[in-house]
């Protein structure tokens, strides 16, 4: 125990330095994130102050020390002695060698100590990551951690993070930055995209045009792809070996695992500009200037691309002692190898039956040369097809489909959906957001990410060894727009892949996250808002449609209009649902301290005889657009940048719908809406009809339209002769396949429709 005048100093000095009393030092909260698997709270609480030590003999716990300090010295403005032995007052790191469960730990808070045992040094690492998370995050020169004790472990393995450096390049400065917030989340794997159409951005030596002539685009796509504009102005930027070796040190300095990703066979261009005898024409190539996919893929029949690639993966793997090299493998078009001699010899040579199997000889071979190195591949789902690599690792991003393809062939899989892992999708509806490349993904939705597919069996499931999350950058031009598209649904992944399944609560994480945005403010994240922004949420009862408004901001207070003004401190308070009886624009606006925070709710309801009534579809939308039938009919037109969740996309399958009015009455209106970005595989439809009906069995067509020429959204609309109905029945018949010469073209076009109105 203390002695007394051991306490009496520590008082003296906290009322000379800081003039507080101890009911004035500030507390700890166990608000962490991750949530860790089980908690146990007590009365005990830890004083740190300047006399408190930490104790630390291991080599990498003597590391974490440090890194703890750092933390302490922002809040304090002191840092703790660390020592080799133990005492009161102090802060003792233990690590183990628990392999069983090796990222483990207990950490236990106690009046006088607090205990950190790691089952490894990893384990200790992640339980000084939580201790930092029980400091108080206001600055001061003494604080108090809330005792109790806390025992942990991940549900997950692996434990990931991507960045692509190829369309716009980051600096090391960040890179570190991006690795120092994974670790502080309980990330793992840092997947570092190295290679692209668009740049290559690591120094090979061997092969210096990489870094003269494929580090360089003469300039970049601005605007909306659609837009096909471009800035004028010459990009590039690459990695020294000096400089991976710096970021791989920091990052095993962080417990988290560098795995880089060279691409290929395809997104090679710059490779091809640097090299054109890589290519199956020759060339001349340039590195790319515009986003998409290239035709123009390494050659799978000329042994000199094989040995090039060797020469690369040597370099590479002299500088990351990661276990996993990722290969890409994704989208490969195969029309230069359909025509190239050399491509179709070495398909009769190997008796491959076709280009698939071309790409799967492709990859399988280069895993030989990586398996005979001692290092694993992991590629994109596309290496499924044509035959899956003996030893690989799969990431399922097209879907889960790919992942359970895998898993069922007891296949290692990473999982990495778009609908849920990428990051790059919009993840708020307000029209206030900077560009995207589309899709919508708030935080909440990311946070109910489940990474073992239902179809698997439990034996099978053990194949998901975890998921990522995917940072593609062609609009990410800048750190701090990927930080506001990073956080915090990075934080909400991390808890879907730390914490128990059991555990997971998403109102719960939403409390913490309160506290835990201060701790970003302190890293200078400039993460995004928008779980404490107003949102509504529309309910039908007895036919009638009212709009719920919410916002999870402390102290907040929410006002609205409905005459389309913007809503201040004096608009209408919102106490109840605002009914939606006609057509109108709600704008609200969350306050606190009479001050705006974060983006508006603004939201234009367009009144019909629809709305809110009973919907059923004829078929079910792709999984990526599928949004509950109801939205069919909420009064809310979809936006051009389809990243609203109202769209309904279908690639497969026609679209058929029947709203049933409730009753019998006059109609002389009826539309929908279609949208047309053949750029993004949106095709107009074939033809869009409507009919109606009394009974629901007998229907009658009085509307047929064969000709969409507008680009963007085309409201389909009849107007008609009244009639009697109950019944309307919309039907849009798709596209179908994308013609030759087109952006995806052979695959089948994406129909996307939303918002049927009756009038």
């Amino acid at each position: 125990m203390k002695s007394i005048s051991y306490l009496c100093m520590i008082l003296i000095g906290l009322c000379c330095a800081c003039a507080t009393t101890n009911e004035e030092i500030p507390k700890g909260h166990f608000n962490v994130i991750p949530l860790p698997a089980n908690i146990q709270a007590n009365s005990d609480s830890f004083l740190l102050d300047k006399h408190t030590v930490i104790v630390a003999s291991e080599p990498a716990d003597i590391t974490t020390a440090s890194l703890l300090n750092t933390w302490i010295k922002e809040l304090t403005g002191y840092e703790l002695e660390v020592k080799k032995e133990a005492g009161d007052n102090a802060i003792t790191l233990h690590s183990g060698s628990d392999s069983t469960q090796p990222e483990g730990y207990t950490l236990k808070v106690g009046n006088h100590q607090i205990t950190i045992q790691g089952n490894t040094s990893s384990g200790t690492f992640y339980g000084v990551q939580t201790l930092i998370q029980l400091i108080p995050v206001a600055k001061a020169k003494a604080m108090y951690i809330p005792g109790g004790e806390i025992t942990d472990s991940p549900r997950f393995a692996y434990r990931g993070l991507h960045l692509d450096v190829g369309r716009h390049f980051f600096p090391v400065a960040f890179i570190k930055k991006y690795i120092d917030l994974m670790a502080m989340h309980k990330f793992n794997t840092f997947h570092w995209h190295l290679t692209e159409d668009q740049g290559w951005r690591i120094e090979i030596r061997k092969y210096p045009r990489l870094q003269e002539i494929a580090s360089k685009r003469k300039e970049t796509m601005k605007g909306r792809y659609a837009d096909n504009q471009f800035d004028g102005k010459p990009y590039g930027g690459y990695y020294t070996q000096e400089e991976v070796r710096e970021v791989v040190k920091y990052a095993q300095d962080h417990f988290v695992t560098v795995i880089p990703e060279i691409e290929m066979p395809g997104h090679s261009l710059a490779a091809l500009a640097a090299y054109p005898n890589l290519g199956c024409t020759g060339g001349p190539y340039e590195t790319g200037t515009r986003w998409g996919v290239y035709d123009d893929v390494y050659c799978a029949g000329n042994d000199s691309v094989f040995l090039f690639l060797q020469d690369v993966l040597d370099e590479v793997m002299t500088l990351f002692p990661s276990k996993y090299i990722h290969i890409g493998g994704d989208e490969c078009p195969k029309v230069r190898w359909e025509k190239c001699p050399k491509c179709q010899a070495r398909m009769k040579q190997e008796g491959l039956k076709n280009e698939h199997a071309l790409q799967s000889y492709f990859i399988q071979r280069i895993e030989k040369y990586l398996n005979s190195k001692g290092r694993q591949i992991i590629g994109w789902d596309e290496i499924l097809e044509g035959g899956l690599a003996p030893n690989a690792t799969v990431m399922s991003w097209r879907g889960i489909e790919g992942g359970i393809a895998a898993a069922k062939q007891h296949h290692d899989v990473i999982m990495t959906p778009g609908d849920y892992c990428y990051f790059d999708h919009y993840q708020s509806r307000s029209a206030n957001e900077p560009l995207a490349i589309g899709g919508y993904l708030p935080v909440k939705k990311v946070y109910e990410y489940e990474p073992v597919p239902a179809a698997l069996t439990q034996e099978e499931g053990k194949y998901i060894k975890g998921a990522q999350a995917n940072l593609w950058t062609e609009y990410i031009a800048n750190s701090d727009y990927l930080e506001y598209m990073a956080y915090p649904r990075a934080a909400a992944l991390a808890e879907v892949l730390w914490t128990p399944a059991s555990r997971k609560n998403y109102d719960d994480f939403v409390n913490r996250l309160k506290e835990h945005v201060a701790r970003l403010d302190k890293k200078k994240v400039n993460y995004a808002k928008h779980v404490f922004e107003v949102t509504g949420k529309i309910t039908v009862k007895d036919g009638k449609e009212s709009l719920t408004l919410d916002s999870k901001l402390n102290g907040g207070k929410i006002f609205f209009t409905t005459d389309s003004t913007a809503p201040t401190p004096q608009s209408t308070p919102y106490t109840q649902p605002v009914a939606i009886e006609k057509t109108m624009t709600i704008r609200a606006q969350v306050f606190q301290d009479n001050k705006p925070f974060g983006n508006e709710y603004n939201q234009r309801f367009v009144y019909s005889k629809a709305l809110g009534r009973q919907v059923k579809l004829g078929a079910e939308a792709d999984q990526a657009y599928r949004p509950s039938a109801e939205v069919l009919v909420n009064g809310i037109r979809g936006s051009e940048s389809y990243n609203d969740n109202e769209w309904f996309g279908y690639k497969n399958s026609d679209f058929e719908a029947v709203v049933d009015l409730d009753s019998v009455q006059p109609i002389s209106s009826i539309g929908i809406g279609v949208l047309v970005n053949k750029n993004d595989w949106i095709y107009p439809p074939k033809q869009v009809s409507f009919s109606v009906s009394e009974d629901g069995k007998n229907y009658k067509t009085i509307f047929q339209q064969t000709t969409f020429s507008q680009q963007g959204i085309n409201n389909v609309r009849s107007v008609f002769a009244t009639v009697n109905a109950r019944f309307v029945k919309v039907t849009v018949q798709r596209f179908g396949k994308i013609p030759a010469g087109a952006e995806g073209a052979g695959d089948q076009a994406w129909l996307m429709v939303d918002e049927l109105e009756v009038q």
